[in-house]
């Protein structure tokens, strides 16, 4: 009785409030008790943490002199389960470090009884709920540190009366509201974020009063209404100013050039208009200043001329026009420079790359003419150089091709001309050279050592002649080879098939002859093909039906000849093919993948028969008349027939009851199962009942997505793989997709792992352009695929097979609208006459956001969602709610993302982006 009220008692006190005091208990059993809370210890972290040792030699904890707990980190070690409320009897602790694991539930109002605490760092967690009030007790406390988690409610306004706090973190979170003015109160912070929430309101003009605030971080999915208050300008002490990204408007106040010590601004994806504030060149000490995404008119102002200091330029998708001023090549300092989708006109400056640290050029999308400068490389640092669409001539210069920091060039789209510089294909960091749509002569480079991380390979349209050297085989990493609308000859080299990790290679529109080589079948990725408009002859090779992966072959418009081969129909990944005006004979199948086919596809050969075109010659079914023989059979002859036919009838009627039998039994013996992520309403049995024609919603490569009703009412999709052999392990991605849902960490998804094992892939036209260069995907990837959707859904139309040789649903769509909203009403899906045209615009402008061609260039998925919801008012809303109507600008809610902004720069910028 005395033990049972004796365990009655500490539970009692285990549950008493904070403001009681309760009497410690030891600190062992406050260790242990955190334990206890862990459900999930995956490294075993805190495996030794038992009665048999003494706590201060436990992983992770630090004692004093007297054995009391003064610190404890036990961070980064994925461990799963709440912070215990038994935090709070660590009277003595100065330092709790619980970041990067999967901790959940509220945190702890305990802890505001450990009254010397100092460091509190709680990020990376899925931490719910609000702060504590309580923690205003925490006197002493310097950092707190809440960021990444899933915390929601009102900014807590108590945190001002910890006067000693100097670190507050608070974002990439749930909160909502505005920023509490009480934060102008706050009397010795030096580092505030607030970034990535989904705060609204005015930024209060208070915030101007924090005299040793020196980082501020308030973008990235907040939506803040007006523009900055002219307080920020006293700020003295300001060092790092981020407010990308959070729905900012107007100009840029004059007083921010007061902030004489600020060395980054950050003011990226927002709607500033207006022209460039002059007074921004009065901060001597900026090193990055990215203005980009926004929508500033006017010139660069030849003040920013005093801005020596200066590394990082971004002025990207703006309005800005006239020339680029001489003065942004002689910057001591400058690395990156990018002023990519504006209006500027006249020359690059001839001085640009003479300091010797330039790494970054992106001057891509404007009206630039003249030549390119002679020392973009000096210093042997460029890595990056983008100058495609504008109106440059001239020669590329030779430098370029002993530039061995060069990674990507990107010229395309100019009226460059002269030959390929020396050396150019041969550098040892390159992974991307595209020269495409130029003036450029002469014959494709030999070369002896290439880059081990080239790429892709673009000369599409220009003059260049002669024949491929047999050294195009020493390219074997290589994924991407787009040669087509030149004046190439000669034979296709076999060498090609060296090229094992080619995925895309682009032939067409040049005066290749003889033979379709069957090496470019140890091509094992291939998964685009063109080589039409040629003069190419012989047969298809055989070989080309065992490239298992393929997805799109165009041979058309050559002079070919024999039969389509067969095997061809066996091909489950090609979903698009071209055959037509060559001088093929004989039938063409109607099953396997020739029911994917277009008949225009074989249009253009005479000697072709089939479904859609035409009967058969006779040539072609001499060979089922010569098997006919008259007369007749004799009586015995026939009832011998009769027998056999009989016997025969009955043996298929035995094995297929047999086999009927042997079913039922084995799928009594094993029944589907069904791997959920979440609680689920519906069975197995649920989701076969979906697999009905009428219920099909796509097609691909992949296999076929039906759409279902559950019982419950819940819509689902519905993925069903093509049949695999036994043992094979293509499963032609889902066991990918598997693997991603485990590891996302979500509230809609926080964990489960399948049983299911597969491998690969996507259909073509939905995959990202960068897995042909890099054969690697990630999140922006989706983003690519989920922008063609959108693109499928506005325009009505598939994502290839509509648009003519080698062309896709983007490239379509590019060329039809030049990416302007205005020009979605081209390409419309005319069964949407009633849909709202500004909305039509708004999800074509997230689209094209999501397409882009560059990764780094696209918004993440929480992004695209956020864009999404943000649906503009109509043109004729009140003042005040304006929308953006002209083709360079963003909505004026929200724009492009965050991550072009950076274009892999900003290494000094601290604020991980929290992405779905």
């Amino acid at each position: 009785m005395r033990l049972l009220l004796l365990l009655l008692l500490l539970h009692l006190h285990l549950r008493h409030s904070a403001a009681a005091k309760p009497v410690a208990i030891p600190e062992s059993l406050a260790l242990l008790s955190l334990k206890t809370a862990i459900t999930d210890d995956p490294q075993s972290a805190l495996s030794t943490w038992n009665v048999s040792t003494s706590h201060c030699t436990w992983p992770g904890v630090t004692c004093d002199s007297r054995r009391h707990v003064t610190a404890l980190d036990i961070s980064g070690h994925n461990l799963s389960g709440t912070l215990s409320a038994a935090v709070g009897h660590l009277r003595h602790l100065l330092n709790l470090s619980a970041d990067a694991n999967h901790l959940s539930g509220p945190v702890p109002s305990e802890l505001s009884l450990l009254s010397d605490l100092r460091h509190l760092n709680l990020s990376n967690n899925a931490f719910n709920e609000t702060v504590p009030p309580q923690l205003s007790l925490l006197k002493n406390l310097q950092v707190l540190d809440l960021y990444n988690n899933n915390m929601t409610g009102d900014l807590p306004v108590v945190v001002y009366q910890m006067t000693r706090l100097r670190h507050l973190h608070l974002g990439g979170n749930y909160f909502t509201g505005g920023i509490p003015a009480e934060y102008g109160r706050f009397p010795s912070i030096e580092y505030l974020a607030v970034s990535g929430n989904a705060l609204d309101g005015a930024i209060p003009p208070e915030i101007g009063n924090i005299s040793t605030l020196q980082y501020l971080y308030i973008g990235y999915f907040n939506t803040f209404s007006g523009g900055l208050p002219p307080e920020i300008g006293n700020l003295s002490q300001l060092v790092r100013f981020d407010a990308a990204y959070c729905g900012l408007s107007g100009e840029i106040p004059p007083e921010i050039g007061k902030l004489q010590n600020l060395d980054s601004l950050f003011l990226q994806v927002n709607s500033f208009s207006g022209s460039l504030t002059t007074e921004l060149a009065f901060l001597h000490s900026l090193k990055s200043m990215d203005l980009s995404n926004n929508l500033f008119s006017g010139e660069i102002p030849a003040s920013f001329a005093g801005l020596k200091n200066l590394t990082l330029l971004n002025l990207f998708r703006n309005k800005l026009y006239g020339s680029i001023p001489e003065f942004i090549g002689d910057l001591p300092e400058l690395e990156v420079l990018q002023l990519w989708e504006n209006n500027f006109t006249g020359s690059i400056p001839s001085g640009l790359g003479t300091n010797g640290k330039v790494q970054i050029v992106d001057l891509s999308s404007n009206k630039l003419t003249g030549t390119l400068p002679p020392n973009l490389c000096l210093g042997n640092r460029l890595q990056t150089l983008i100058t495609l669409v504008n109106f440059l001539f001239g020669p590329i210069p030779e430098s370029l091709g002993q530039c061995e920091s060069l990674s990507r060039i990107r010229m395309g789209e100019n009226y460059l001309n002269g030959s390929i510089p020396k050396g150019l294909l041969s550098l040892p960091a390159l992974t991307q050279v595209e020269l495409q749509d130029n003036l450029l002569s002469g014959e494709f480079p030999q070369t002896d050592s290439i880059s081990t991380s080239l790429g892709e390979i673009s000369l599409s349209n220009n003059r260049l002649t002669g024949s491929l050297p047999a050294s195009i085989g020493n390219f074997s990493v290589i994924q991407k080879l787009l040669l087509d609308g030149n004046q190439f000859s000669g034979q296709v080299p076999p060498e090609i098939g060296k090229l094992q990790n080619l995925l895309k290679v682009d032939f067409s529109h040049n005066s290749f002859s003889g033979p379709i080589p069957p090496e470019i079948s140890h091509c094992g990725l291939l998964t685009f093909v063109d080589l039409s408009r040629n003069q190419l002859s012989g047969q298809i090779p055989n070989e080309i039906t065992g490239m298992r992966i393929l997805n799109y072959l165009n041979l058309s418009r050559n002079h070919l000849v024999g039969n389509i081969p067969g095997e061809i129909a066996t091909m489950q990944s090609l979903t698009s093919a071209d055959f037509s005006y060559n001088n093929f004979s004989g039938l063409v199948p109607s099953t396997g993948q020739f029911s994917y086919f277009n008949y225009t596809s074989f249009l253009g050969n005479p000697d072709l028969c089939g479904p859609y075109l035409g009967h058969c010659k006779d040539v072609f079914s001499n060979s089922t008349h010569q098997g006919r023989v008259k007369g007749t059979f004799s009586g015995s002859l026939k009832l011998l027939l009769v027998i056999v036919l009989l016997v025969c009838s009955i043996a298929f009627a035995i094995a297929a009851i047999i086999k009927t039998r042997l079913i039922k039994k084995a799928s009594k013996a094993r029944s589907w199962k069904l791997t959920t992520f979440q609680r689920l309403d519906f069975t197995c049995d649920d989701v076969l009942d979906c697999l009905k024609e009428d219920n099909i919603i796509g097609k691909g490569g992949a296999g076929i997505v039906y759409k279902g009703a559950m019982p419950s009412g819940d819509e689902v999709a519905v993925k069903r793989l093509p049949v695999m052999s036994r043992g094979s392990s293509h499963d032609h991605g889902f066991n990918a997709e598997i693997q991603t849902l485990g590891r996302i960490r979500h509230r809609h998804i926080d964990s489960g792992t399948s049983e299911c094992m597969s491998a690969i892939a996507g259909s073509y036209g939905y995959i990202a352009p960068e897995y042909a260069y890099t054969l690697k995907v990630d999140e922006k990837s989706d983003v690519y695929s989920f922008g063609v959707v959108l693109l499928e859904l506005v325009t009505g139309k598939k994502p290839v097979g509509e648009f003519g040789d080698g062309v896709d649903i983007v490239q379509w769509v590019r060329n039809m609208t030049d990416g302007n909203r205005e020009g979605v009403l081209k390409i419309l899906d005319p069964r949407l006459p009633t849909v709202p045209v500004h909305e039509v615009m708004h999800v074509f402008y997230v689209a094209m956001l999501c397409v882009e061609e560059q990764a780094v260039e696209r918004p993440t998925m929480r992004e695209v969602v956020q864009i999404l919801a943000e649906l503009p008012k109509p043109p004729n809303s009140k003042q005040g709610d304006s929308i953006e109507t002209e083709s360079s600008g963003p909505p004026s809610t929200s724009s492009q993302s965050p991550t072009a902004a950076a274009k892999d720069t900003k290494e000094d910028h601290q604020l991980k982006l929290l992405g779905s």
